[in-house]
């Protein structure tokens, strides 16, 4: 399913990664309305506070990756000391192995 919004594809919030609306083939692009080349203080300020607005989202967003990051190479870590438990207790196991089998070939 390639649907936006489903279970596995969750609909994002970050502008950057939506796909961009699909345009009216009638209407005019903003090229070809717009004059002048200059940038006026409304759409200066509205980008601006759309900027501000999706500071704490992106922030949040790193804040989660960092913690996801660290889990992770906890995860490992762990994983990494387990085996080496596992190998030792392996080892002792072999050695005990070999001792009954030079114990029973002596007698």
């Amino acid at each position: 399913m390639n649907t936006a919004g489903t279970i596995d594809r969750p609909t994002t919030r970050d502008p950057q990664q939506r796909p961009l609306p699909k345009q009216d083939p009638t209407m005019t692009s903003e090229s070809e309305t717009r004059t002048h080349t200059g940038i006026d203080a409304n759409s200066a300020r509205q980008n601006r506070t759309r900027q501000m607005q999706l500071m704490p989202e992106s922030l949040a967003r790193a804040h989660m990756n960092d913690r996801l990051q660290e889990a992770e190479s906890e995860r490992r870590a762990l994983r990494i000391t387990s085996a080496r438990r596992l190998q030792r207790r392996a080892e002792r196991a072999s050695l005990r192995a070999r001792r009954a089998l030079a114990m029973a070939v002596m007698q």
